[in-house]
């Protein structure tokens, strides 16, 4: 009782305590006085309960509102560093309006269209890694500069990948090579999108102790995915030869390189830079980034097959593309003689009958509920790995980050 009564203090009005107190004081029967106050008991705890709920649907109601003046904030970032990139002559390299115009308009609908959760986790481990000190508007918009260049590398990746798959939408918008204005010169902008990344760095960064780092981390990052796209590429000619050669180890490669790195581990290091650490002192954070990163993927290519193109936001074409997904992997290691003679027949080719009979063949093999079961067990041992980080500020981060990655098809 003693461990309730300090509760019942802390929560229970003191006027309702003491009248309650009063009441059982003015009881003459034992009896009646150990039945009241049972009663008095349960009463006391369900208003805890109901406190308790209350409590955190508010905790949850106050983390919403500053998750959604973070996002609004970061978008003022992005209309400033936009409008430093069109008028800067840094930048700019003397525009013609004409050029002007165009690049405002490839940015506006190719950079901040998205859910932004690689920009605004910069943001998010930043503050986390800051917690207990005061955070300004300049340091505030330099995690908002890192986290854009983050989003103009997305942008940059998305639209080179919509061209080599034949992509027709993404974000739910036309891809921005199907505009019939813009066509093959798209690849020039994706180009131009990561270029804009090392300006930006330089402009904002060069006078930093930690700019040398910075720039090393950036051009790491830039190499592992543009050598995880190419891998990509050359798996997928290798494989419109032979299904046979898609693999599992091949696959994580391929996402490790394409997808871990500047989705996941980038938006935490940038955080860390900004806050003066030095990124050898993280190895065992980076490798566990690397594997949500994974498994961030294997959920993507799930989702591609058997999501729902109004809450993924595109339409899922990896099949027709003869693309190296886990699903495609999982498939080769179980089918059967006939079940493998309608994957070489179908898979790869755009008409609707063939993409059916792949998928028919997807889930003859239950590969639905083997995803489930591997989601299951690695989001497990991704809990138990965080709940062991001894940083509380970096366990807090991986927490941020497995939450968006298991709610992403909720």
């Amino acid at each position: 009782m003693g461990a309730l009564a300090a509760s019942i203090a802390s929560h229970v009005p003191s006027g309702m305590l003491s009248a309650g107190l009063a009441a059982l004081a003015a009881l003459p029967n034992p009896g009646e006085l150990v039945r009241k106050a049972a009663r008095l008991e349960d009463e006391l705890r369900e208003l805890l309960r109901l406190n308790g709920r209350g409590a955190e649907a508010r905790a949850e109601q106050g983390a919403g509102n500053r998750a959604q003046q973070t996002r609004e904030r970061f978008l003022r970032a992005y209309e400033r560093l936009k409008d430093e990139l069109l008028n800067d002559r840094a930048f700019n390299f003397d525009f013609t309006e004409e050029t002007r115009q165009w690049v405002a308009k490839m940015l506006d609908y190719n950079v901040p269209g998205g859910k932004l959760n690689r920009g605004l986790s910069v943001i998010d481990s930043y503050m986390l890694l800051r917690e207990g000190t005061e955070v300004d508007e300049e340091d505030f918009y330099l995690a908002c500069v890192l986290g854009w260049c983050i989003e103009w590398l997305q942008a940059s990746a998305l639209v080179m990948d919509d061209i080599t798959d034949n992509a027709y939408t993404r974000r739910d918008n036309l891809c921005w090579y199907k505009l019939p204005t813009v066509g093959l010169s798209a690849i020039n902008d994706g180009v131009l999108l990561k270029c804009h990344v090392q300006a930006i760095i330089k402009r904002y960064f060069k006078e930093k102790f930690y700019f040398m780092e910075l720039m090393e981390l950036w051009n790491e990052i830039g190499l592992q995915t543009a050598m995880g796209q190419m891998l990509d590429l050359i798996t997928t000619h290798t494989g419109a030869k032979d299904l046979a050669r898609y693999r599992i180890q091949g696959y994580r490669r391929i996402v490790k390189y394409k997808t871990s790195y500047y989705s996941f581990y980038l938006p935490v290091a940038c955080a860390l830079l900004l806050n003066g650490a030095k990124l050898s002192d993280y190895v065992e954070l980076k490798n566990v980034l690397i594997e949500m990163g994974v498994y961030f993927q294997i959920q993507d290519d799930y989702l591609d097959c058997f999501g729902d193109p109004q809450v993924i936001g595109k339409v899922g074409t990896d099949i027709e593309d003869y693309k190296c997904s886990w699903l495609i992997v999982q498939a080769m290691e179980l089918a059967n003689e006939n079940e493998m003679k309608i994957l070489y027949e179908n898979y790869g080719k755009s008409c609707p009958e063939c993409v059916a009979a792949v998928k028919n063949v997807y889930k003859e093999l239950d590969l639905q509920d083997i995803f489930l079961e591997y989601e299951s067990r690695v989001y497990k041992h991704l809990v138990s790995t965080i709940d062991a980080e001894p940083d509380g500020a970096i366990r807090e981060i991986l927490k941020i980050f497995l939450k968006k990655i298991y709610r992403r098809k909720k």
